[in-house]
């Protein structure tokens, strides 16, 4: 990746040049590497990223890692003494950027009635993963989801024609919520808690989608001069949608792309949701990156010095692990902050919107053929 033909390069760095590095408390990640590991050798590996480094890799490091350290400086030492860090820099100059997601949670009902209307559906038998096998010729190759119908292959049907009742009567819901503001932003998210009227709390996350490509409300409110593009956030859209009741299935539909989701484990309410890597996310310190390029499981430290309000007024610089990925996450130096769950959790990722620095921090035993 040195040529810059894949439009980056990879820097090998000290561990000084990470600024921050040395008020960062690592401890958090080593039960996420342990949970990665488990999965790798007991599962499936992990897919292998462009950038060419491996579940393997990543096991032989995560085997070295043992218990968590007792304190900070032993956990940043377990890396500096097996890692090096590389910046990854973009050949047209322009750094990393960074957003955040989070888990919702929404107040829902087992049934139907005209207050719960709004469903969370489970994954349709009729759709089907598409590769370069099954793709039909003419379908655009960003479809990775379509409908198996008695005539063939086809796209299946998108957000607007869902909510106008595609999937009514087919036994696939979930549970039904109050808003479909609420239904949307899940979507987005691609997980959440469901809060039923009696206590009782399941947990939902990303199953499959319809196929169509994800296309940002946020963007299109600016493009039409109804949101400053300088203070757009979920909670500017969120308060678009709320004044603005008779366009809301304008604007959300404009996004065809629509998310089905699975029961997930949420017997432990201190864990994160199970995302595309198959372990629970662990709130700021999970990332979700481009997985074309980049291989589940590696840490990542995060540096951008306009981030402020996650670290109480200071500087953005956390050692991360990738564990997710999304449809709006593409590039090498772009990622996606989990913040946690519930209100709070969402109140601190909607607005972030930052350039940052991206170091990829590589087993010391490949970084001598590795980078520049």
């Amino acid at each position: 990746m040195t040529d810059g033909s894949a439009g980056y390069t990879l820097r090998r760095v000290p561990f000084s040049d990470l600024a921050g590095w040395e008020e960062d408390d690592p401890r958090a990640l080593f039960p996420g590497m342990r949970a990665c590991l488990e999965h790798i050798l007991k599962v499936k590996p992990y897919r292998t990223g462009s950038l060419g480094l491996t579940a393997g890799d990543l096991a032989t490091f995560f085997e070295k890692a043992g218990d968590s350290p007792s304190d900070a400086a032993s956990a940043r030492a377990f890396f500096e003494t097996h890692c090096i860090p590389f910046l990854i820099a973009r050949q047209d100059g322009r750094r990393g950027f960074v957003t955040a997601f989070y888990e919702p949670e929404v107040e829902v009902s087992e049934t139907s009635d005209e207050t719960w209307h709004h469903p969370f559906y489970y994954r349709p038998p009729d759709l089907i993963d598409l590769d370069a096998a099954n793709r039909p010729s003419g379908m655009d190759s960003g479809y990775m989801f379509a409908r198996q119908t008695g005539a063939g292959i086809t796209p299946y049907p998108d957000r607007g024609e869902i909510d106008r009742g595609f999937l009514a009567g087919r036994g696939l819901e979930i549970a039904f919520a109050r808003s479909k503001v609420d239904v949307f932003f899940a979507h987005v998210q691609g997980a959440a808690r469901l809060r039923y009227p009696d206590g009782r709390v399941r947990r939902i996350t990303y199953a499959a989608k319809a196929g169509h490509p994800f296309s940002p409300i946020g963007k299109l409110l600016i493009d039409r001069g109804e949101i400053d593009p300088a203070t757009v956030s979920m909670q500017s859209i969120r308060g678009w949608l709320e004044r603005n009741p008779a366009k809301v299935d304008e604007v959300l539909w404009h996004n065809r792309s629509y998310i089905f989701f699975r029961e997930a484990d949420v017997s432990d309410p201190s864990l994160g949701p199970v995302a595309a890597a198959k372990v629970p996310l662990i709130a700021g310190r999970s990332l979700a990156v481009d997985r074309q390029i980049h291989t589940f499981g590696f840490p990542f430290f995060i540096r951008s010095e306009t981030l402020t309000h996650l670290d109480g007024g200071k500087p953005f610089g956390r050692l991360m692990l990738a564990l997710d990925t999304g449809s709006a996450i593409v590039g090498p130096s772009r990622g996606d902050i989990f913040t946690g769950s519930g209100f709070e959790a969402g109140e601190l990722a909607g607005t972030v919107r930052n350039e940052a620095d991206f170091y990829i921090l590589v087993p010391r035993h490949l970084a001598d053929g590795f980078g520049g």
